[in-house]
């Protein structure tokens, strides 16, 4: 099911962010990632998040920042099992259009955002991590075109 996150999931959230980054963008060292970690959990109240949960477990979870993805999460034990597709779909339903940046080097993460219907737009060096992003997009009048 996927519902509204509530105060009471932070913890949950912030550890799947965390070991999620940390394990697949394993061309980033830890520290970048530790180092962020109050950060994000601060910026938690500005985004609209969704989670995925099972039995009162969240099992991953989507962030939104406007019309912008700013993440979606899987708990490593429960990848590849159509939760991260789930929650995609449910942002477009929600949505007639958004964007989101993925590192190059995340090949899992652009093929299934590929897959999943969204274009590469452009890409640009990101200063902090020093790595190659993609802006992708998708758009719900494009995907009834090539339909």
């Amino acid at each position: 099911m996927i519902r509204k996150f509530q105060q009471g999931d932070t913890e949950r959230v912030m550890q799947i962010w965390l070991e999620g980054n940390i394990e697949t963008h394993d061309f980033i060292a830890k520290d970048y990632w530790v180092s962020n970690y109050p950060l994000v959990k601060k910026q938690l109240s500005q985004a609209d998040i969704y989670v995925y949960e099972v039995d009162e477990k969240i099992q991953g979870f989507v962030g939104m920042m406007g019309d912008y993805i700013a993440g979606i999460f899987v708990d490593k034990n429960f990848r590849s099992m159509g939760i991260g597709t789930t929650l995609l779909e449910y942002i477009k339903g929600i949505s007639s259009s958004f964007s989101l940046n993925v590192y190059q080097q995340n090949q899992r993460a652009v093929d299934f955002y590929l897959r999943e219907g969204l274009l590469v737009v452009s890409e640009e060096l990101d200063e902090d991590t020093g790595k190659i992003e993609y802006t992708m997009l998708w758009d719900k009048n494009r995907e009834k075109i090539l339909i």
